[in-house]
């Protein structure tokens, strides 16, 4: 009997040691640029606490239809390219900052990528081929340069949906790669239909979900928006024991901010800091105490600091804005 209780209580400590000893990922959505970074533009994300960052090389379509990525070409930026991720992982890693390399698709004129959809079956063969080839690169990319998470794909629904044999299968030759932890960036709307959340290691959302239609929501009113979501995605955690980790969460400095957060190509609307940073102390309340809430990647963060954000900014970025103080209070307080 005694030799039971030994073990069980041992069990229980390492149980409980495992917990406290995890820290939460505090992330930012780093924005890929023309240009190299240096330490000048790793040290603003440490000021706020920062202990992730999120690289996202693109491959481009010319349109929705078009089944070949462009990608690594020499027209595109520095930071979008192989060569610039391994760069940008480089200078990060200097100073302990953890990656997480997240390759992402720009379809011509901003479409949205969750409509990605082929008409004939020898253009889905074209698109998992290109697709293939793009990510496989990138998951190279990732096992050398010691990332320590690849999303493997961000906001694909009906790619996802129409062809899940071939993403279960793309997912067995990227861990012959990558020898990292997983996991893909499902949309808001999509991530209760994502059929491989159990061949990955973290179950991946985009957080946009709608939470309040007025026009400055308080913290009380974002969270008590947050209610029914959050019982989805405990849902969705219990069944398959995976972590959730939000890919990428924010919100706009902007009138009704919390309405549709997913919505970010009209620059036009008043800019409302008070908004924004409600909402951010909201997701924080909501998640980052939570156990089986791994941490999310704040949207989105550019290189230039002091150029970026600021008082007449209406847009995503937290920088030079009060919520970038409050980012840094917020993450400071997680992993203490």
């Amino acid at each position: 009997m005694k030799t039971k209780f030994l073990i069980l209580f041992s069990l229980i400590f390492l149980q409980t040691s495992c917990k406290a000893d995890q820290q939460k990922i505090n992330g930012i959505s780093f924005v890929a640029s023309r240009s190299a970074i240096d330490s000048k533009h790793v040290k603003p994300v440490l000021e706020v606490n920062g202990n992730y960052v999120a690289l996202m090389p693109f491959g481009f379509f010319r349109d929705l239809k078009n089944p070949n990525i462009i990608y690594n070409s020499s027209r595109q930026w520095f930071g979008e390219t192989k060569k610039g991720l391994a760069h940008y992982a480089k200078e990060f890693q200097k100073s302990k900052v953890k990656i997480m390399v997240k390759p992402q698709l720009w379809i011509s004129r901003g479409l949205y990528t969750g409509f990605l959809e082929m008409e004939t079956e020898e253009n889905w063969k074209t698109l998992e081929k290109s697709y293939e080839k793009f990510i496989l690169d990138y998951a190279l990319i990732a096992e050398e340069t010691k990332a320590d998470i690849l999303c493997i794909g961000t906001e694909l629904e009906k790619f996802v949906a129409k062809r899940p044999q071939y993403w279960n299968q793309l997912i067995i030759k990227i861990k012959k790669i990558y020898k990292g932890k997983l996991t893909y960036a499902a949309n808001w709307d999509e991530f209760k239909r994502v059929p491989f959340w159990n061949q990955l290691d973290y179950i991946g959302v985009d957080a946009y979900f709608p939470l309040s239609d007025k026009k400055t929501p308080s913290v009380l009113d974002f969270e008590n928006g947050w209610k029914s979501h959050k019982k989805e995605i405990q849902k969705i955690q219990r069944k398959f024991n995976k972590p959730i980790l939000f890919t990428e969460y924010g919100y706009r400095s902007i009138d009704f901010t919390g309405k549709k957060p997913w919505e970010s190509d009209r620059v036009v609307g008043n800019v409302n800091f008070e908004a924004q940073a409600n909402a951010t102390q909201a997701i924080y309340n909501q998640f980052w105490k939570e156990d089986w809430f791994a941490g999310g990647f704040i949207w989105k963060w550019f290189h230039n600091h002091e150029k970026s954000g600021g008082e007449k900014n209406n847009r995503f970025t937290p920088q030079n804005k009060p919520t970038e103080v409050l980012l840094k209070k917020l993450y400071k307080s997680t992993n203490r």
